[in-house]
């Protein structure tokens, strides 16, 4: 009889950390990703719902600031820096606050992003873009908050703000033209001294042909001013699995050096550990 209580104790212990009750959430979370022209730019907020209530002007007070959704900060990100009302917005993720009022609000993009809500002390110096914006009047009203990227163009698009009967419109302006014209100018200026070095690398890994692995690897240092230990330590052992032991320390002792240099003890053993196996007759 007690072994049989044991293994039901057992049993409800095992149910009971494994069991959890799931409801939905009254503010569901959600994530709009959309790219505009070539930004990634990101959403993330919860969406509370109107549920009969009154929302701007008593549920939200006008003239205060709102964490622009519920729970958790609703956040934006940009990959790159964009162009808000004439002012640049660095790249990175920013905690989206607003202060709405009747015919505009104030849209903030404040850099502490891990706060439930409003920070305990809002700080000036945690803004990084403040602006406002026009507030129009929907005719139907929306009952969940909804917030969007529209209106894409390649060079600029809309972040949307849509609740109760209010929605406004932030324009923010991406940099295509310059990201575009930096990416041809790298493509056609040809591979770079680190393309040379992973084309060595994988030639070398994946046991290919090492007469090239070797010119790759030659070429990266050619085009490489300060010739990276690692480099040098790649080139070494190209050198050795091709048989050219002489030449393998060599290419060892300057990985050696710049490894000294840069206090990397990891490539300094590999290297001295290479020489000294090398060396043997």
């Amino acid at each position: 009889m007690k072994k049989l209580f044991f293994a039901l104790a057992i049993l409800i212990t095992h149910f009971s950390s494994e069991a959890q009750v799931k409801t939905p959430q009254a503010s569901p979370r959600a994530n709009v990703f959309q790219t505009v022209g070539l930004t990634d730019v990101e959403v993330n907020y919860s969406r509370p719902g109107a549920k009969g209530r009154p929302v701007f002007g008593n549920l939200v007070p006008f003239g205060k600031l709102w964490r622009t959704g519920a729970n958790e900060n609703t956040t934006v990100s940009f990959s790159d820096d964009v162009i808000i009302d004439g002012k640049t917005l660095k790249k990175g993720k920013y905690a989206l606050y607003t202060v709405p009022r009747i015919e505009s609000w104030d849209v903030i993009f404040y850099t502490t992003t891990d706060n439930w809500g409003l920070p305990q002390e809002f700080n000036e110096a945690n803004v990084a873009l403040r602006t406002t914006v026009k507030e129009e009047a929907l005719s139907k009203p929306v009952e969940s908050l909804t917030i969007n990227i529209a209106s894409l163009d390649a060079n600029f698009a809309y972040l949307e703000i849509y609740w109760e009967n209010s929605y406004v419109a932030l324009k923010f302006e991406v940099p295509t033209q310059k990201t575009a014209i930096a990416n041809i100018e790298k493509v056609l200026a040809g591979p770079t001294a680190a393309d040379y070095n992973s084309a060595a690398q994988f030639i070398f890994q994946s046991n290919g042909d090492l007469t090239k692995a070797l010119g790759y690897i030659n070429k990266a240092l050619d085009m490489s001013v300060e010739k990276p230990f690692w480099f040098n330590r790649l080139k070494s052992l190209i050198l050795a699995k091709q048989g050219d032991k002489k030449a393998a320390i060599e290419a060892a002792k300057l990985s050696l050096e710049a490894a000294e240099a840069a206090k990397n003890q990891d490539y300094v053993k590999m290297n001295k550990d290479s020489i000294a196996e090398w060396s043997k007759k």
